[in-house]
């Protein structure tokens, strides 16, 4: 399932790059190794998910191709964005890995990167599965049925403002029914928030304590 949620153009790209039936090994070991960090990530263990993003860098920058190192910064910056990650500064962060090597990404992963960032991106150039979320579509996030995407969206719709109340109860399930234990703290934390700001006092309250079940903390 993690697999098949990785950022698209990522895996086409991956796939281009064979000239046979047999896939090299450092495209095997950088998907392999993608796959291992988006687990961890959202599972919370930081220092694994580190390592294997380490590993699947280091496999790509074999191939002296920026534009596949650019890429999987770009899926680092897309778990970061569906768990709602803040930089140093407690704003979200702009993903300045990609940063670093948007010279050499196309234009398809600079649409990414800035729809990501919430910013203004050409639909046609995004997976089809975003293009709804940038519409501003009623039950966009419905739409959308791969659990990773639909956080993704969900968290470039909070930092722009437009994520609604019922949206946030989607992205709890949705983490929720995943055990991703990142993102599932960081959205019932909005949850909880939320609902205090309505005087759902008890919404709150359960939100809360269910965070402290997630944590280990109860």
């Amino acid at each position: 399932m993690i697999a098949r949620a990785l950022f698209a153009v990522f895996a086409l790209a991956l796939a281009a790059c064979t000239s046979g039936p047999v896939a090299p090994d450092w495209q095997a070991d950088a998907h392999s190794a993608l796959g291992r960090f988006t687990s961890a990530y959202l599972s919370g263990h930081s220092r694994l998910a580190e390592s294997d993003f380490a590993r699947a860098r280091s496999e790509l920058a074999r191939t002296g191709r920026l534009d596949l190192v650019a890429r999987a910064e770009l899926v680092r910056c897309g778990v970061r964005v569906a768990s709602l990650e803040f930089n140093e500064f407690n704003e979200f962060d702009e993903c300045p890995r990609f940063a670093a090597l948007a010279r050499d990404a196309d234009a398809a992963e600079l649409a990414y990167a800035s729809f990501l960032n919430g910013q203004p991106a050409d639909p046609a150039l995004l997976p089809q599965h975003y293009r709804a979320v940038l519409d501003g579509g009623q039950a966009a996030l419905d739409s959308i049925e791969a659990p990773l995407p639909r956080l993704i969206a969900a968290g470039v719709l909070l930092r722009s403002g437009r994520l609604a109340p019922a949206d946030i109860d989607l992205a709890v399930d949705t983490a929720s029914a995943q055990g991703w234990r990142r993102p599932l703290l960081a959205w019932l934390g909005v949850q909880a928030e939320l609902a205090e700001k309505t005087g759902d006092h008890e919404m709150a309250a359960r939100a809360r304590r269910r965070s402290e079940l997630v944590s280990g903390s109860r």
